[in-house]
């Protein structure tokens, strides 16, 4: 499945705990229809001692969100936006539908 937001993209979280917050994409996980973004999503995990002595410790690690709860933000405009795409020539670009800029 493709989806209009790619890896290094910066998008925008409109729902949950974390709206409101910018971040850039890690991981896009086409299967699950998840983005994994730094800092975003941040939960702690307990983890268990490997070795006899060795003592556990709290972790934390940033969960997958679901695609339909970011936004991509323009790199042009820097406004949340939808994207739309347009062929030119025989090359395919996305374009900002706010301010109609063109970017790969």
């Amino acid at each position: 499945m493709k989806f209009k937001i790619k890896k290094d993209d910066k998008v925008k979280i409109i729902t949950g705990k974390d709206r409101g917050k910018t971040g850039v994409i890690e991981v896009v996980l086409t299967k699950e229809k998840k983005v994994k973004i730094e800092g975003i999503n941040v939960v702690k995990k307990h983890l268990k001692p490997k070795k006899n002595g060795e003592k556990g410790q709290l972790t934390s690690i940033s969960l997958p969100i679901d695609i339909s709860k970011v936004q991509l933000i323009c790199p042009k405009c820097g406004k949340p936006t939808r994207v739309g795409k347009i062929m030119d020539g025989d090359k395919k670009f996305r374009i900002c539908k706010k301010c109609k800029a063109k970017f790969e």
